[in-house]
């Protein structure tokens, strides 16, 4: 049942992209050109998406378990760390160089765009640098763990 829902969330998502035009590059990084002719619309889609979201996680905070029965997993972490900031820096420069986000990116792979395949190759292969790093960095410190025992 969660992959029906999963589905139906990134469909809902993903129209929404397309409807409101957020996967058009010229939007996004009309946004992000402060100094010239700013377009704020992206910033209307983002105050729809956080008050939606502020809601839901206000509910689903309450709650032990997901409406299929299962643990909710919500992050308890709120602390700013150097791996945020570094990983939004990074997300923000990619962001700001192709003016595609992931969600738009993937969006756009339905249309053929040859900058979205680009986009998402790169995007995955970040992702698997990530899990790369990750699980060296774990391994790291479970033999330091051990050598400290």
């Amino acid at each position: 049942m969660i992959p029906v829902f999963s589905f139906l969330a990134g469909l809902i998502f993903g129209t929404g992209l397309c409807l409101s035009g957020m996967i058009q590059q010229s939007k996004v990084l009309g946004f992000l050109d402060l100094a010239g002719r700013w377009d704020p619309s992206l910033a209307f889609v983002m105050g729809g998406a956080i008050s939606i979201g502020l809601v839901v996680f206000s509910i689903v905070g309450r709650r032990t378990a997901t409406l299929a029965n299962n643990a909710s997993e919500i992050s308890l972490k709120r602390g700013i760390d150097r791996r945020l900031v570094t990983g939004s820096l990074i997300f923000g420069v990619g962001w700001g160089l192709s003016g595609i986000c992931p969600g738009p990116g993937i969006a756009l792979l339905a249309f053929g765009s040859s900058q979205a395949i680009t986009f998402v190759v790169a995007m995955l292969a970040g992702m698997l640098i990530f899990e790369l790093t990750g699980q060296f960095r774990e391994a790291t410190t479970q033999d330091k763990a051990i050598e400290d025992y």
